[in-house]
């Protein structure tokens, strides 16, 4: 009850926000109001105050949101492969919720100024370059675009979905930007590039409407970890830095307590999600070779460690305490313990390995070396040796269930 008054309580000041004008506050002060400015729309809590219309039939394929022509004059709105009966409006226009399109980084020591140890991050290895985009920036933000080891890359986060997920940004020869539409589908993210203004679910990285439909977006291997994990592990990563260019309460969490199992998902109008898990059930979803399998938190918290087949894929899950919840508590850094999972490929030099938890490390049964979170070997026959992180991505259950139906749920 706390919770929920509270979340209804800062949903009115965010309401109240969105009329007032812009003024400039001090840097990493999370205690304050979230601000707009001058460079868009306020970012207000938008997927809460939008008002959701009715679904037709699925054959009905609609036609596009209200004022979405005029917004996005060069959408070929011809070619989709979704209904537009499924597109509700998130509340703000296209970029009212900012990307960032020149992200400046800083140095662990930099960072530690401001960032708590069980914060979430999301962790980027591309070609030896490791960066940490942490989530309580992402929070304001949802979309980065970078280059990271040469290869330029978009890193985003969906706090309705709890879906931290990159892509390489390249199409063909193209390197595209991308912005947010203030539109969502399934309670997920849609995307636009600035290019060609296609329109691309943030789930699954596939291009929905406009010249891309039917164009498949590469997944980039990215980790939610906590930020003592990533510094530990990376003393020499860079940070994204809270120099956005945008007046935001970096480190409050506008969605307080959505994270609530007992409670369902907001704007959420799509297939019945299965009741095999509730529908705010934190999963680790992958998929390869066409079969998609989700890892419940729960059960990861209990066991540790997964070994699995995936398709031809021999995987581990790895999952540890010591992160924090971004969508629980009104500051990030104080939400529950929730954990980091993470796959990787359980294939090392052609060695398949298996892995135990002996309660309170991760070792392998083959050599006996320990192993941390971000999958590498610590002590033993195996120390420095580094597993090859899968593509796996942090989901709510109603949220991996509506774009991959056929999921099969792990059990023991």
């Amino acid at each position: 009850m706390y919770k929920k008054v509270l979340f209804l309580t800062l949903l009115l000041a965010l309401v109240l926000a969105a009329c007032a004008p812009a003024v400039d506050r001090p840097e990493g002060d999370i205690a304050s109001d979230p601000q707009t400015d001058s460079q868009v729309a306020t970012n207000t809590l938008p997927e809460e105050i939008a008002q959701a219309g009715g679904t037709e039939p699925p054959e009905n394929m609609g036609v596009p949101p209200r004022d979405a022509m005029s917004e996005f004059p060069l959408t070929d709105f011809s070619q989709h492969s979704i209904s537009y009966n499924d597109i509700l409006s998130g509340g703000p226009p296209r970029d009212g919720i900012p990307p960032i399109d020149q992200p400046v980084f800083i140095s662990i020591a930099e960072a530690d100024e401001w960032l708590r140890p069980l914060e979430p991050v999301i962790q980027l290895a591309v070609n030896e370059e490791v960066r940490a985009y942490p989530i309580q920036i992402l929070t304001w933000h949802e979309i980065v675009n970078d280059t990271v080891g040469g290869l330029p890359v978009v890193v985003t986060f969906c706090p309705l979905c709890n879906t931290a997920i990159a892509f390489e940004r390249t199409v063909g020869d193209q390197a595209l930007t991308f912005g947010t539409t203030g539109r969502l589908r399934f309670s997920n993210l849609i995307m636009y590039d600035r290019q060609t203004e296609t329109w691309w679910q943030q789930a699954t990285g596939e291009g929905i409407v406009g010249e891309f439909t039917g164009v498949q977006l590469t997944f980039v291997p990215a980790a939610m970890v906590s930020w003592e994990a990533f510094k530990a592990a990376n003393p020499e990563g860079e940070v994204l830095s809270r120099e956005t260019g945008f007046t935001r309460s970096y480190g409050r969490n506008p969605y307080v307590g959505y994270d609530d199992v007992n409670r369902p998902p907001f704007l959420y109008q799509g297939p019945q999600t299965p009741g095999a898990l509730p529908p705010v059930a934190r999963v680790l979803a992958l998929e390869f070779d066409g079969e998609s399998v989700a890892y419940p938190y729960d059960l990861l918290s209990e066991v540790a460690v997964i070994n699995d087949r995936v398709g031809e894929l021999e995987v581990a899950i790895f999952w540890a305490p010591g992160t924090a919840s971004a969508l629980d508590e009104s500051v990030i850094a104080e939400g529950q313990d929730v954990g980091a999972a993470v796959a990787y490929d359980r294939n090392l030099s052609g060695q398949v390995l298996s892995f135990k938890s002996d309660g309170e490390q991760i070792v392998d049964i083959e050599t006996g070396s320990t192993w941390n979170i971000l999958g590498r070997a610590v002590d033993g026959p195996l120390s420095g040796e580094q597993l090859t992180e899968v593509v796996s991505v942090n989901h709510f259950w109603f949220s991996w269930a509506a774009f991959k139906p056929e999921t099969r749920i792990y059990q023991p």
